[in-house]
């Protein structure tokens, strides 16, 4: 006699390997590559925190420490509602509010 095939009914079970985990690839940022966010820090937060500092009452007696904290995630906010920036996350220092930004601060590091 011979023994059912592994995957007829009343057979042994089909062996199954367990699937292996995978690292999860990080999705693109919506907001675009080069996006700053609340607890980033780096020379490119201090440069955005310098950019705002000149837009009159945005960011009034802000650090330049470059740390993404509370207070530049409020000053980020208020420059997108005064300024009508919207395809970023509010407080959120995306490619949108980048282009608007430098478009009122002036291209690259002119300092």
């Amino acid at each position: 006699t011979t023994a059912p095939p592994a995957n007829a009914p009343g057979g042994p079970p089909a062996p199954t390997t367990p699937a292996e985990p995978t690292a999860p690839t990080p999705a693109p940022d919506p907001d675009g590559p080069g996006t700053l966010r609340q607890g980033d820090t780096g020379p490119e937060v201090a440069d955005l925190q310098q950019r705002l500092l000149r837009v009159p009452d945005v960011y009034r007696d802000g650090s330049t420490s470059g740390t993404y904290d509370a207070t530049l995630t409020e000053a980020v906010a208020r420059f997108q509602l005064w300024y009508g920036v919207s395809g970023d996350e509010t407080g959120v220092y995306g490619n949108d509010t980048r282009r608007a930004l430098e478009s009122r601060t002036g291209f690259g590091d002119d300092s």
